[in-house]
């Protein structure tokens, strides 16, 4: 099937070019210059407020993991403790899987994964300056081990990656929500503040939820330092450090200025995501 140019665009080859309609004014070197220096000055205030909000996370107290959780990977059963391999920190991600439901709720695992949290993992590079920093970083998915290792060798990646499945750990650092199981909690909300927000709480919204969390090593106990969902991982997504210092951005609907360039419907859970893999070369 033949793809239509985007609105704003020409078509070069089979590389989409952006006209000139709704970009940047073209000005001198000069007055580039001076604009470049107007907006350092907000890009340093962002800097020192993120400094500011990082060294108040580092400050957070942190909470006593006393369950022994168990996880599946590629040598059998580990606990929470082995996946620091050795080091202070880990970094957990919560990679959500896809499932069947039959009429009673069932669930019936499929083959690959969250195509959202799939753009995440695919952006998992080699690990060893998080290692030289201490730290380790693996995948925990509430899908049978067997699923994750073949997709992990369907995709090519590398970094460590564990099944949670039949266990607790997913419900209780609320990557899995079902009130059924343990109380709810989306975001930090419990049931009541969801309503309180305007979100209530529905059984639609049982299953997987993504995230990261933080975990801090002392001796042999570990520590819950930090979570966090929705927007405070979206830079884990789709290149989006990268993108957010281009003219055209994400290429999202609700960017600024409007109309510089049409939405591409790439965004977590939008309708052209698709899993890594799946994006041919007319898309590159």
């Amino acid at each position: 099937m033949a793809r239509v140019p985007l609105p704003g665009t020409r078509q070069v080859g089979r590389i989409e070019m952006t006209a000139m309609a709704h970009l940047p004014e073209v000005v001198s070197r000069e007055e580039w210059l001076r604009a470049r220096k107007e907006l350092l000055a907000e890009e340093k205030e962002v800097t020192r407020a993120r400094d500011r909000v990082n060294a108040a996370r580092r400050r957070l107290p942190m909470v006593r993991v006393e369950k022994p959780y168990v996880f599946e990977g590629p040598h059998g059963e580990v606990s929470l403790l082995e996946l620091f391999e050795g080091r202070a920190q880990l970094v957990v991600h919560h990679f959500m899987w896809t499932f069947d439901l039959d009429a009673d709720g069932t669930e019936h695992p499929r083959d690959t994964g969250c195509p959202s949290c799939s753009s995440a993992a695919d952006q998992i590079g080699e690990l060893r300056q998080l290692h030289a920093r201490k730290t380790s970083l693996a995948a925990v998915t509430r899908a049978p081990y067997a699923k994750l290792a073949a997709y992990r060798e369907r995709m090519g990646w590398s970094f460590p990656w564990y099944s949670s499945a039949g266990g607790d750990f997913n419900y209780d650092f609320h990557a899995t929500v079902d009130e059924r199981v343990a109380p709810v909690q989306i975001f930090h909300r419990s049931e009541a503040e969801l309503a309180d927000a305007g979100t209530p709480w529905s059984p639609s919204m049982r299953g997987d939820w993504p995230g990261i969390s933080a975990f801090l090593r002392v001796g042999d106990e570990v520590f819950h330092t930090y979570s966090t969902f929705g927007r405070g991982i979206e830079e884990f997504h789709n290149g989006y450090p990268y993108l957010d210092l281009t003219a055209l951005g994400r290429q999202e609907a609700w960017e600024e200025p409007k109309g510089r360039a049409a939405p591409l419907g790439l965004q977590v859970g939008g309708p052209a995501m698709r899993l890594p893999d799946e994006y041919g070369s007319a898309d590159e």
